[in-house]
Parts: structure tokens; sequence; C-alpha cells
């Protein structure tokens, strides 16, 4: 009877599960998988941290809205990767991680990267983490876990392999791979909540649709266009959401902060329909600033914690986004709705001001570049179906403030963790999973700094992303707060060198180029993508400016 290794079960059962591709670092406790992996063609990703490898795992997970799988090996691969895990438990990420440890014969020997009970460590910040302990268990337990990754709400789960585990050869026929490993388990919505929720929008003088990521990650589109439309409703987004319903529509309004400028008292929304949103960071948190406290808000969300977390609920509606919005669509068929032209032009003249403010600082010509400047440059220079991710503590606050995309998925910035520097490593993931289109990193100088040796790793993976870095030679939003709270003579900690990071770039054999004039940016960036490597733009930008979203932030407080 054949025999074969942990690994080998752990890589069908992956191939069931219809993962087609691995990120991860190289470590002895995890050689079975690459093995495997190697015999069966499903490439392998390697990093040179772990902490990219979770990222990039993330990053393609977003930007297909499947499951992301990820390796680190035992001890330092493993707490190397945990930001990455927080990160996607916090987002709703789904992401397979699979981390080595020391074998089991060896417990309590002091032996290498042992010690550590990393199935703890993880607990609480994953769905589901679990240590196998029997190599016949494998295909069992990873189909359990992809299911519970995948499965609404999504998010993170750990294995824990062994290496003996993952080492030891069984008889074949004693371990079966599952033959379907994936669930389509969608929550239908209960009619009377239709209804109940159609009426009340039917009534509104003023109603928005809000979506989240849990709207995108459902696959809602072309019925939230249709339903849009039927309604006459101007549609915000978060971040994740972005491109949802395309940025070009009359009825888009743009990201949520956006609303804000919906501040005047005839001019607020009566009725929100938050469709796969978690009120929170996004929202700023009780605050009326966007969502007003008076508005009576329909809530669909997969999460019932999500429902009334912070805000109550005049429909609140436990079901999947997709298919509600479909029943949504389906019930407007049976309605009169009201001419909402007046409103729409309200949402659209907000729009128009917003951008009549920033012209002042777009037309600027003395030196240094307006960071405003250089956001608008980098989206006039890129593909229509571009993916941009945005990573940096301010640097994406003022590419939130002109990004437009047509496509879902094409825009991937910070979660609620707000980590800072997986920026290199998202893009890694989102090119693996779309490498005929471009990806675009914006990021900061602070930030770059977290993964720069990145850049070998898209080298040796022929992966042409184009890094811009927004170099203010500064952490630009310490320094603002530490100016707002404690004083512009109290700065401590806050400066970084203007540093060539196009040159750390170039010498991993990138194409680099250092850009101080705003005339040279676009250039930049199109003599970038076109010569097929991946690329590092550093771009000086006036450190001074606060972007209005980082504004509207501080209000609160």
């Amino acid at each position: 009877m054949p025999r074969i290794s942990g690994g080998e079960l752990l890589v069908r059962t992956l191939i069931r599960a219809r993962v087609t591709h691995i990120f991860g670092l190289h470590g002895a406790h995890l050689e079975p998988i690459f093995q495997s992996s190697l015999d069966h063609g499903i490439p392998i990703t390697d990093t040179r941290h772990e902490v990219a490898a979770g990222h990039a795992a993330e990053g393609y997970a977003r930007a297909t809205r499947s499951l992301g799988v990820a390796m680190a090996t035992a001890g330092p691969g493993f707490t190397n990767i945990l930001t990455s895990i927080a990160n996607a438990y916090l987002d709703r990420t789904p992401v397979l991680y699979i981390a080595g440890s020391s074998g089991l014969n060896q417990a309590e020997t002091n032996t290498l990267q042992s010690g550590l009970d990393q199935v703890a460590v993880a607990t609480p910040i994953t769905k589901w983490a679990h240590r196998v302990t029997v190599t016949q268990d494998i295909p069992r337990l990873v189909a359990q876990a992809v299911r519970l990754a995948t499965s609404n709400p999504t998010g993170p789960v750990l294995l824990d392999i062994p290496m003996d585990i993952l080492g030891a050869q069984v008889e074949e026929n004693s371990a079966l791979v599952p033959e379907r490993v994936l669930l389509d388990s969608r929550s239908m919505p209960e009619r009377r909540a239709i209804d109940e929720a159609l009426d009340l929008l039917r009534s509104a003088s003023r109603p928005v649709i809000m979506v989240g990521a849990g709207a995108y990650m459902s696959g809602v589109g072309d019925e939230l266009r249709s339903f849009a439309e039927a309604t006459g409703t101007p549609v915000f987004s978060d971040f994740q959401a972005h491109g949802l319903l395309p940025s070009s529509h009359p009825l888009y309004g743009g990201t949520f902060h956006k609303m804000a400028d919906l501040a005047s008292p005839g001019e607020r929304p009566d009725v929100v329909l938050a469709i796969g949103v978690r009120f929170g960071l996004f929202t700023l948190g009780m605050s009326d600033l966007l969502v007003p406290l008076a508005a009576k808000i329909i809530h669909v969300e997969v999460d019932p914690k999500e429902i009334g977390r912070l805000r109550q609920a005049a429909v609140p509606i436990v079901a999947d986004p997709r298919e509600t919005v479909r029943a949504f669509d389906a019930g407007t068929k049976s309605f009169q709705w009201p001419d909402r032209s007046c409103w729409q032009q309200t949402v659209r003249t907000a729009k128009v001001e917003r951008r009549k403010r920033a012209q002042k600082d777009l037309e600027r010509t003395e030196p240094p570049m307006h960071p405003l400047q250089a956001v608008s440059a980098i989206v006039e220079s890129i593909a229509e179906d571009a993916i941009v991710v945005g990573d940096g503590a301010e640097a994406y606050h003022w590419m939130n403030e002109v990004i437009h995309q047509n496509r879902p998925g094409s825009y991937i910035t910070h979660g609620f963790l707000g980590a800072v520097g997986f920026g290199l490593g998202l893009a890694i993931g989102a090119q693996v999973a779309h490498p005929r289109r471009q990806v675009l990193c914006l990021v900061g100088d602070g930030a770059i700094g977290f993964t720069i040796a990145e850049f070998d790793t898209m080298v040796r993976h022929n992966l042409p992303i184009v890094a811009v870095v927004m170099n203010n030679h500064s952490w630009a939003a310490s320094q603002h707060f530490q100016e707002i709270v404690s004083g512009k003579n109290r700065l401590s900690a806050t400066g970084l060198r203007d540093a060539n990071y196009h040159e750390v770039a170039r010498a991993f054999g990138c194409y680099g180029e250092r850009v101080r004039e705003l005339k040279d940016l676009g250039p930049a960036i199109k003599a970038a993508f076109a010569s097929g490597k991946p690329a590092c733009i550093n771009v000086s930008i006036d450190l001074a400016p606060m972007p209005p979203e980082v504004h509207l932030l501080m209000s609160r407080h």
C-alpha cells in the first residue's frame, strides 16, 4: 500500500479547496509542504519576512474574495506573522495560516523554536486555532479550517502542525481527502424584514445606501446598481467596497467620510441602508458627523453581534448582503418610487464643493509638491482597471480624496487594526491574484521601511508592482498629532531622513526614480509600468498639510 506524508495530505486537501497559490517563508518545520507543493505545481511566493507573507495572503483574499493561505515556521516565524493574523481577524479576511512547530516527541526538551503555545497565542485573534496531533487527521482538520475561514462572518484560522506529524508517512487509504471542502451557505433574509425596509426607504426624503466590506465580500454588485437606480438612492462606500458602484456613476457619493459634507440640517440623510457595514472606526463611532443620530437605520449584516453595537437599527436584517439586495431589488417592482432628483443633486453639489475647496492646493506652483497634487497625478497616470494599495498613516488619507475605481476590489487599504507597513505585502498578493493588471502601492516613507526588502521578493517572482513613496521625511501623522496635542515646539521622535528609497529598490534590481516636481510624476509612473519591472518612485512632498479626513477624525476629540 503506498505511503504518503502529512505534507502531501495537506496539499491534496488545499487543492480540493481550490487553492492555487501559497505565500510563505521556508523553515525546516514546513519542508514536507514545500516538497508536496512542488510535486503538484502549487506555486509558493516566498517573501523576505513572514509578516509580508501573511499580508500577501490577505491581499490575495481581498482581491479575489476567496481564501488566502500563508505559512510560517515555528517560533519566530509564527510570532513574525502575528500582526497579519490580527489584521485579518479585525477585518474578517479569510486566511488559512499554517504554522510549523517542534515535534510532539520533543515536548519539554528545550529544543529549537519550541516552548511557545502557538495555539494559545493565536486563539484570541482567529476564528479557530488548533494543533494537529495525528497525521491522518490532517485532511479533516484542514477542510474544517477552510470551511470556518470562508463561512460568514469570514476570518482567519490557524493550524499548528508539529514537524513529526507533518513529516510522518502513513498509508494512503488511512486518511481520505474530502471530496468537497468549500461550502456556499448564504443566509436568506426574512420577507417581513424586506417589506419593512422597503416601506421605510420609500417614505424617506433623503435616503442613502452605505456599503461596507461585508457587501464587497458577498459579491453584491449588479444588484446594488439596479436597486440604487430603481430607488434613486445615493451610495457611499468604505474603502473595501469602493467600486461596487462605479465611481463614475452619478449616484456614487464617495467614501464614508465624504458624508460629512452633507452638513446642513436640510441636507442630512434621514434613512440609512447600511449593507455589510460595521459601525465604528470608518463611520466615526457613535458620533453624528456622518450618520445623523436622528436617521433611521436599516442594517444588513451577517454577524448579529454587529447589529445595534453602536447604532440602533430600525430594521435589523441578519442575512447575506447579496441575497438581501437581490430581495430588495425584486421588491422595487411593487412600488412607485418618489422622485429624488433634488436629493441626488444635493449629494452631487457636495462633491463639487469639496473639489472646489481643494482647487487651491491642486493649483499650487511653489515647491514642495502638495500631497493632494501627488495623489491626483498618480490617479491620472494609472490604467482604468489598476489595483491601488494604500499604506501609511497619512498617505492613504490623501488617496481617499481622489481615488476613483469602477471595479470592486481595486482599492485595498487600512482596516480596523490600522497596521502600517503592510502595503508591499498586500500588493504582492494582489499582483499574484491579478497578474495582468497594474498594481500600484502608495506608501508613506515611514511605512516603506517596515518591509523594504520585499522589493527583492517582487524581483524574484516577476511581480511588476509600482510603489510610490510619499516622502516628507517624517512620521507625519505622529508629528501632526504632537503639534496639535503638545505643541509645535514639543516634537519628539517623529523625524526621518530624506532617504533614497528608490536607490534601495534599484539595488534589488527594480526600476527606481526620484521625483521632486509635479510635472515629472505622471511620466515617472508611466515609465515605471512600461519597464515591466517592480519599481519605486520616491516623491518629495510637503509635510505641512493634513488630509481633510484627518481633520475630521481630530474633530471627534
